[in-house]
C-alpha cells in the first residue's frame, strides 16, 4: 500500500468516525430530550390522577347529599 493509498483510507475512516460521532451525539441529545419529556409526562399524569381523584370524591359527596335529600321527600301524597 502506498502512502497515498493509506492517506485516502485514513481520510475515509476519519469521515466515517466523524459521521458516527455525530450520530452518537444526536442519539444522546434525543435520549436526554425523551427522558425530560417522559419525566414531564409522569408529572402531568400524577397531577391529572390527583385531580381525577378529587373530582371523583366531590361527585360521590354530591351523590350522597342528593340521596339523603331524596330520602327526605315523602312518597306520593294522596
Amino acid at each position: 500500500m502506498t502512502f497515498h493509498g493509506f492517506y485516502n483510507y485514513s481520510v475515509v475512516m476519519e469521515a466515517e468516525l466523524t459521521a458516527l460521532d455525530d450520530k452518537i451525539s444526536q442519539l444522546v441529545q434525543l435520549t436526554q430530550k425523551l427522558r425530560k419529556d417522559n419525566s414531564q409526562l409522569r408529572q402531568n399524569l400524577a397531577s391529572v390522577q390527583s385531580e381525577n381523584k378529587r373530582l371523583s370524591e366531590k361527585v360521590n359527596a354530591a351523590k350522597a347529599r342528593l340521596e339523603a335529600l331524596l330520602a327526605q321527600i315523602p312518597e306520593g301524597s294522596e
